[in-house]
């Protein structure tokens, strides 16, 4: 599919039952990588709540008026004592229809997310990755995100 004519727009409340769609896909997508998520149904996100929230920014990807993709970027405040920054932003809901993927679109709203955070004086911006989502630890990669703190867990399964 030509992605000449890809609009990214904020989204708004009507785009909900779409981004529903979009987030049981994140999280199907990282279940392999997950294996301490609940049974479905599971949600990650409060969708309406970042939609409206004014310290957030949920913006939609559309072609051919039908949006294939998602992310948001929230401002989260008072960061722990010891950084050297108060305030940071947090990048989440990175998501693509399948059909749609390996075409820079995530890479497009990542951009726009980074653009709005640094427009208010953010310098850190955050994600999270899976430590074996290679894929998606590659991409963030080529554009300059670099791996911090690595998360380790064990299941004793008491």
């Amino acid at each position: 599919m030509n992605h000449k004519h890809l609009e990214i727009r904020e989204a708004v409340p009507e785009d909900l039952p779409i981004l529903l769609k979009f987030e049981q896909g994140v999280i199907q997508y990282e279940r392999p990588f997950a294996a301490n998520l609940k049974k479905d149904p599971i949600t990650y996100y409060d969708l309406e709540d970042l939609i409206l929230r004014k310290d957030a920014l949920m913006l939609v990807a559309i072609s051919e008026n039908e949006i294939i993709a998602s992310g948001y970027a929230l401002i989260i405040k008072n960061s722990k004592a010891f950084f050297n920054f108060k305030h940071y932003a947090y990048l989440g809901f990175m998501y693509v229809a399948p059909e749609h993927r390996g075409k820079g679109i995530n890479g497009k709203i990542t951009e726009k997310l980074v653009t709005w955070a640094e427009n208010r004086g953010i310098s850190e911006i955050q994600l999270d990755v899976y430590a074996e989502n290679e894929s998606a630890i590659k991409a963030y990669g080529k554009m300059g995100f670099k791996p911090d703190l690595l998360k380790m867990r064990l299941n004793t399964t008491v």
